[in-house]
């Protein structure tokens, strides 16, 4: 049975076998609104488990916002869903998280993607396909719409540059917008002038939320695609109307070694040491 105490200015719930969630809070009754932000697990439960370990470590968060693709390329898609759902979270689905249950056609993906997508295929409980099948495309909360690809093509489309950005500013109604899919942390402002620009989204200076729209990606917790092999992930303080992006190193080739023992593809066993 999982226990929650509080405790001075700390609430930590116990959720069995050592894992807690540390929540600060301002009172026994109402909560600092604090939210981790991540995207593209990819079945990496070294890497995961490094990011959860590092949310605790800043003090915890009410809620995980996860933006989709739990699975695929990774060598432990049933674990990575088993641990998500032990924390309070909100998920939408990523185009693996559908290749996995059938949803999407793997035709469309790269044949290392599709030979782990049937791999992954055959690794999921009946209750980890449930889950998938229940996660929705767009999710509103708040301030925030998320999404995992684009939200004018929530499974498919990559936003990567300023004219796609600029475009998709339209398919959304409220003022932030969170994505995944590429991997890349960046963030994308559109001003009260109709101007779209491109901003790093580094770990140096915190993004402060002011009048302006934005679609903001975290970058990927389980196979990095911007150079840097760490895993990436934010949090967002309601507090203080910031966003922090955070990268943690991992034992990548723990990982390495599982993908490995179950004939994943070799390319996608590289890809995580350059974090390409």
């Amino acid at each position: 049975m999982n226990n929650f105490f509080i405790s001075g200015i700390i609430a930590r719930l116990y959720l069995g076998h050592n894992l807690a969630l540390v929540i600060p809070v301002k009172s026994c009754y109402s909560f600092i609104m604090r939210y981790a932000i991540i995207a593209d697990i990819h079945a990496n439960l070294t890497a995961f488990r490094a990011v959860l370990d590092d949310i605790e470590r800043r003090g915890g968060v009410e809620e995980v916002w996860c933006l989709g693709d739990v699975v695929g390329y990774g060598p432990d898609p049933h674990q990575c869903i088993k641990l998500l759902r032990q924390y309070k979270h909100t998920c939408i689905a990523g185009n693996h998280d559908w290749a996995a249950i059938g949803k999407v056609d793997t035709s469309e993906f790269n044949p290392d993607a599709a030979a782990a997508c049937r791999w992954t295929a055959q690794q999921l409980t009946m209750e980890d396909i449930e889950y998938l099948e229940s996660l929705p495309l767009v999710i509103e909360k708040g301030d925030f719409t998320l999404v995992h690809g684009s939200p004018r093509e929530p499974v498919w489309e990559y936003l990567l540059s300023v004219s796609r950005a600029r475009e998709n500013f339209a398919y959304f109604q409220s003022q932030f917008c969170l994505v995944g899919h590429s991997h890349v942390p960046l963030v994308f402002k559109y001003d009260e002038t109709g101007a779209c620009f491109f901003n790093q989204f580094s770990t140096n200076v915190g993004l402060v939320l002011g009048k302006s729209r934005l679609i903001i990606n975290p970058g990927g917790v389980g196979q990095p695609r911007d150079g840097d092999p760490r895993a990436s992930y934010a949090i967002y303080d309601s507090d203080t109307r910031m966003i922090r992006l955070y990268r943690i190193p991992y034992d990548i080739s723990a990982t390495q070694v599982r993908m490995v023992k179950h004939n994943l593809p070799m390319r996608l066993v590289a890809r995580l040491s350059q974090g390409v």
